[in-house]
């Protein structure tokens, strides 16, 4: 959506807000209607050219492409060209920084992408042999597309705060991409140690979080936390979903979320799939 596009959506959001001021209607009990209307509206803007692109990705015989609804759902946009290319530099990334770090992928057994979504980065690893690979997601929808299209990978649901029906020290390498950035803190907690536990000894998790390049998003109350080395959560009661924020500062990552774990790299604005998220590398 071009910037006049974005000037008139949030002209037309203001005045609905006027509206239901006027009226002393909540906004919660439209706010699903209006969350409704932007998605369809953003679809149908795609549309032409997300058709010209599934006959593109027809015609190289790629894996199959997700409705707009779907990928809308995990990325508030339903363009297919951001899809797929956002995907292959999230895959790119991931294998950039094993690599900078003498670690190749090839050569892992086992390999989980945590909160999976619809495969955008997992899909990008089809043609690499040697590991098995996994996706976990909560979101039941999500989950049934990947089995139903990605038959290279294994996938399971999952529930927001329950361990997974994964053995003890399954996986050389777990990757959660944008995962933390959308969780409270006691469930950032919660999966940080569920995840080292099916992570073997030696094992390696990257993991992407909002740092310093997203400041300007918060209050200067939230900056001022944030640059005291606190975690900064918005909507945290919304939590699993985009609306959640979660705004992590390096020191934050390595003494407290981290902690138990050797982090081996870090890399600012490091998660190109995930434009300016900050990337860790650690090790267990």
């Amino acid at each position: 959506m071009d910037y006049n596009k974005k000037f008139i959506m949030s002209l037309i959001k203001k005045n609905l807000r006027n509206i239901l001021r006027f009226f002393k209607i909540p906004e919660k009990k439209v706010k699903p209607l209006w969350n409704w209307y932007i998605r369809k509206i953003n679809i149908i803007q795609n549309f032409p050219k997300n058709l010209i692109f599934r006959k593109k990705c027809k015609k190289m015989n790629d894996l199959p492409i997700p409705s707009g609804d779907l990928i809308y759902l995990v990325a508030n946009s339903s363009d297919l060209n951001w899809f797929f290319h956002s995907g292959k530099m999230g895959a790119d990334s991931i294998i950039n920084i094993l690599e900078k770090n003498n670690i190749m992928m090839r050569n892992f057994n086992a390999i989980l992408d945590f909160g999976c979504g619809i495969g955008r980065v997992l899909r990008h690893f089809s043609k690499i042999r040697g590991p098995k690979f996994f996706g976990c997601d909560y979101n039941p929808k999500l989950i049934h597309w990947c089995l139903k299209n990605i038959h290279f990978a294994d996938f399971q649901l999952n529930l927001l705060e329950k361990k997974l029906n994964y053995p003890d020290e399954k996986f050389d390498f777990i990757y959660v991409l944008s995962v933390f950035t959308h969780l409270k803190e006691s469930q950032q907690f919660f999966w940080m140690t569920e995840l080292s536990r099916i992570l073997r000894p030696g094992g390696y998790m990257l993991i992407t979080t909002h740092g310093k390049k997203y400041l300007p998003q918060l209050t200067p109350e939230g900056q001022k936390k944030f640059q005291n080395g606190n975690i900064v959560i918005n909507n945290d009661e919304q939590t699993g979903t985009n609306i959640c924020s979660a705004f992590h500062p390096e020191s934050y990552v390595r003494d407290i979320l981290a902690k138990n774990l050797t982090v081996i790299d870090f890399i600012p604005e490091g998660a190109k799939g995930n434009p300016h998220q900050d990337a860790y590398l650690l090790k267990k």
